[in-house]
């Protein structure tokens, strides 16, 4: 892809259009992008953004700062809700939705305290604080069977487990399953593919790396940039490993030495992805999971 991206985070595929859904943070826009044809649309969202995923009714579901908004296909946009509006340190961060539709977003604390929480949220406008005393709640995805979820806590430098109950949409108590070291970079986004492997973009590590269901690390994937941001498997098999990048943490110097920082790459992957969910238009829970 030739556009670059301030700060490019939330890859997600979407299905429907056979695009991958992105956010440029530093931009504050929605980014779309077909592999097919290579045209891009970028859609300003007029405040901050951190999330998309699209809904079930041929939208898209975007949120920023505290607020949860639904897009429309007819362009028209309408406030869902808010994610921790009495906490003035937090602010949405990343998420996704689970096999039911049920939206998930995590919140970032900015004072770097503990207060940043992991809600469900219904597009009637509902929120349920399914976690709490995080420090950003960054990527999160679920295995095949939908019965493990995965989150990051970045500034923890941990990946937490938690065992899943699709039917109730809960966690169980969270442990940890990967720690990283300090030089390593920080843990970002991540994605999940059909054998179980859980994927994870090194912010300031250069790299992508791919953790078996015990927490083995089996494979690092080098990738052209200092800083990948999150991964997301996309195409129509979900057999290519997409990672959004970071231009804006940079300087000049080191800018110049990176051309495709801000890109978002592309790599064949052996195993493919997990589906994700999208976003039900008639609440969690309804209707069977997605495969």
């Amino acid at each position: 892809m030739r556009s670059r991206d301030g700060l490019g985070e939330s890859p997600c595929w979407d299905p429907r259009r056979r695009e991958l859904l992105r956010v440029d943070v530093r931009a504050e826009q929605v980014v779309r992008w077909s592999p097919d044809t290579g045209h891009e649309v970028r859609t300003d969202v007029g405040g901050p953004v951190s999330l998309v995923v699209p809904d079930d009714g041929g939208g898209l579901v975007v949120a920023g700062g505290s607020t949860v908004t639904r897009w429309r296909p007819d362009g028209t946009r309408a406030v869902v809700c808010r994610v921790d509006p009495d906490t003035a340190a937090t602010t949405t961060n990343d998420g996704g939705c689970d096999g039911r539709g049920r939206l998930w977003i995590g919140t970032w604390d900015r004072d770097g305290g503990a207060r940043a929480t992991l809600s469900v949220v219904d597009l009637d406008g509902s929120v349920r604080v399914a976690e709490s005393g995080l420090s950003a709640a960054n990527g999160l995805a679920w295995d095949a069977a939908w019965s493990v979820a995965y989150l990051v806590d970045t500034p923890r430098r941990v990946v937490w487990r938690y065992a899943y109950d699709l039917d109730a949409g809960a966690l169980g108590a969270r442990e940890p399953f990967v720690e990283f070291a300090e030089g390593t970079g920080l843990p970002d986004g991540l994605a999940t593919d059909r054998a179980g492997g859980v994927w994870v973009a090194l912010f300031g590590g250069g790299a992508v790396h791919r953790y078996d269901p015990d927490g083995s690390l089996t494979q690092v994937v080098p990738v052209p940039v200092t800083h990948p941001t999150s991964p997301a498997f996309g195409g129509d098999g979900l057999d290519v490993l997409f990672v959004t990048t970071s231009s804006a943490h940079l300087d000049p110097g080191r800018a110049a030495a990176e051309p495709l920082a801000g890109s978002v790459l592309a790599f064949p992957a052996e195993v493919p992805g997990v589906p994700v969910g999208v976003c039900s238009g008639e609440g969690p829970g309804a209707g069977p999971p997605r495969p």
